[in-house]
C-alpha cells in the first residue's frame, strides 16, 4: 500500500522547514546530509527520525513512543514519531531541525565510485 498523499504533504511541509533540505527517495522518501540519511518515510507512512542519545532518550520518554524497526532491525539512533506529532508541524520541527545538526556534526561519508562505466569505442 503507498504512502497516503496527506502524510506526503505533512512530510513536505516539515522538510520545508529547513531551507537547504530537499526531499529524496520515490518508492521510500527520506532526507539525508553528506551522506546520512536523518529521516524518512515508513512504507506504512510513518516517521522515523535520527536524533542524538540525549535528545533521543528525551524524545522517546514525551512522547512514550519506540526505537524505529525496518526489515526486522532496530534502528538505533531512530526514533517513531507519533501520527499526532506528524501532524503538528510547528512543534515536530523543532526536532527535525535537531536531526538536521547531527548529522550536520558527522563527519561525511565518504562518496563510492560510480558504477557507471565510460565506455567509448577504440579509434
Amino acid at each position: 500500500m503507498p504512502i497516503s498523499q496527506d502524510v506526503l504533504d505533512l512530510y513536505d511541509r516539515l522538510i520545508a522547514t529547513q531551507p537547504h533540505v530537499q526531499r529524496k527517495g520515490a518508492t521510500m522518501p527520506y532526507t539525508s546530509l553528506n551522506g546520512h540519511m536523518f529521516s524518512f518515510l515508513t512504507p506504512e507512512g510513518h516517521l522515523g527520525l535520527r536524533l542524538p542519545a540525549s535528545e533521543r532518550d528525551a524524545f522517546l520518554a514525551e512522547y512514550r513512543t519506540g526505537l524505529c524497526e525496518q526489515h526486522g532491525k532496530v534502528l538505533k539512533e531512530y526514533v517513531e514519531v507519533p501520527d499526532s506529532l506528524l501532524r503538528n508541524v510547528d512543534e515536530l520541527a523543532q526536532h527535525f531541525q535537531t536531526s538536521y545538526a547531527y548529522v550536520s556534526s558527522l563527519k561525511p561519508k565518504p562518496r563510492k565510485p560510480s558504477t557507471k562505466t565510460s565506455r567509448r569505442p577504440t579509434p
